[in-house]
């Protein structure tokens, strides 16, 4: 956690493109209830993946087609919000209009731009990105993934950044309203549901599977749950980060610090120094990204040149009802036995959300009764002898969690 930094769950969206493809918008077709951003044949993405020898030419490529689906959820206040989402889905084979689609609930990383939300890089670029080239032309998925609260048609609102309630509440709201918008526009689904998300979104995907089970959302069946990379365990890893003397990469913490004021209705400067404070509203308004938010605040954690107040990181650690120990604890998901079945999926050499937060979530959960979690080291997974870190790690994790999906699916549906 010392050294989040944002999640690259591929590379870019050129990548996928063949030398001869254009950016422009695809034909307008009649939607319902969205809007239609990309369209790609399967031979299209297809020449860039070999291209750059991601894939060989013998490999199965669908084509894609990916819309935005406004809807309504709420946030950690409970308020109506205006939300946003992209819809994709792949194309060109019989046994998804026989059979159905398969559904991946996929929870983005990281993120602090507006520009870098799921659904504004598809409708900017016109081209396929990152994990759902992997999850739909490869896995044969239908991929939903959520904007968030904070990004996308919600980009006026603060971003609840890793607070489960309104993440879990962003995406099982847009599973929702995704259902019905498949059924307006002849999207057959199969009702199989898979959740997953890498770094903040194996945690919105953990805090997703929660709030269904312990709400008994009977419409939302899910057959497995592959959280990657996620900080499950905040508490632990606010304990770790407030007794460090430096903070490799400040945005993160000073947006977890920024989100549960607001949240916790706390003064933004009851935990974060001046001149950082009053900052913080025009840095994590989603116009910047990473690079452009870090130069402006302290890498020092604490003290009177630090990031956070020391009288502040002093209750925090001797005081047992200190907010935003409260606030952490509530928040951590590792400490309750899900009955649906859990992969945590994490690489062994990450080096920003440490592979002991899966251990410990893992070993946590089964002592509460858990009977079917497993923690899923992706260096093993994929036979690797090396070591690797966070953002190296995401598109192997994709790849891993495709793969396990796959074969529940065809245990299922035969495809």
């Amino acid at each position: 956690m010392r050294k989040i930094i944002k999640t690259i769950l591929m590379v870019s969206p050129l990548l996928f493109l063949g030398c001869g493809d254009s950016l422009s918008k695809p034909m307008i077709e009649p939607v319902r209830g969205g809007e239609l951003f990309v369209n790609f044949s399967g031979s299209s993405i297809k020449s860039g993946l070999v291209e750059k020898k991601l894939i060989d030419e013998n490999r199965t490529v669908y084509g894609y087609k990916a819309y935005k689906v406004p809807y309504v959820t709420r946030d950690e206040e409970g308020n109506e919000v205006r939300a946003s989402g992209l819809f994709v889905i792949p194309t060109e084979n019989d046994d998804f209009k026989s059979k159905g689609l398969s559904m991946v609930a996929d929870d983005h990383g990281t993120i602090f731009a507006n520009n870098e939300a799921p659904s504004v890089i598809a409708d900017f670029t016109g081209a396929p990105d990152g994990s759902s080239v992997l999850l739909t032309s490869l896995g044969g998925f239908a991929t939903l993934q959520p904007d968030y609260i904070g990004f996308g048609d919600s980009k006026s609102h603060y971003h609840p950044f890793v607070l489960k309630d309104s993440l879990a509440n962003s995406t099982v709201d847009f599973i929702k309203q995704v259902k019905i918008f498949a059924q307006d526009n002849n999207i057959t689904l199969n009702n199989q549901l898979f959740l997953t998300g890498y770094s903040e979104g194996g945690y919105a995907s953990l805090a997703t599977l929660k709030k269904i089970e312990e709400e008994q959302i009977t419409d939302l069946k899910v057959s497995m749950t592959a959280p990657m990379a996620g900080p499950y365990a905040l508490k632990v890893m606010a304990d770790v980060v407030f007794d460090s003397q430096t903070l490799d990469v400040p945005s993160f913490m000073a947006d977890i610090g920024y989100a549960y004021a607001l949240a916790n209705n706390q003064e933004v400067s009851s935990i974060i120094n001046e001149p950082y404070a009053s900052k913080l509203p025009t840095l994590f308004n989603g116009d910047l990204n990473r690079s452009k938010i870090d130069p402006q605040l302290t890498q020092e954690t604490k003290g009177e040149k630090g990031l956070f107040s020391q009288d502040f990181v002093t209750d925090y650690f001797s005081n047992e009802s200190n907010w935003f120990k409260v606030a952490t604890t509530k928040n951590s998901l590792h400490t309750w036995a899900p009955t649906t079945s859990v992969r945590l999926v994490h690489c062994e050499g990450d080096d920003v959300i440490r592979y002991e937060i899966s251990q410990l979530t893992e070993g946590t959960m089964k002592k509460l009764g858990a009977t079917n979690v497993a923690l899923v080291p992706v260096e093993k997974a994929l036979g690797r002898q090396d070591k690797v870190g966070h953002v190296a790690c995401a598109s192997l994790a994709y790849l891993v969690t495709t793969t396990m999906f796959a074969q529940v699916r065809k245990q299922t549906f035969g495809y």
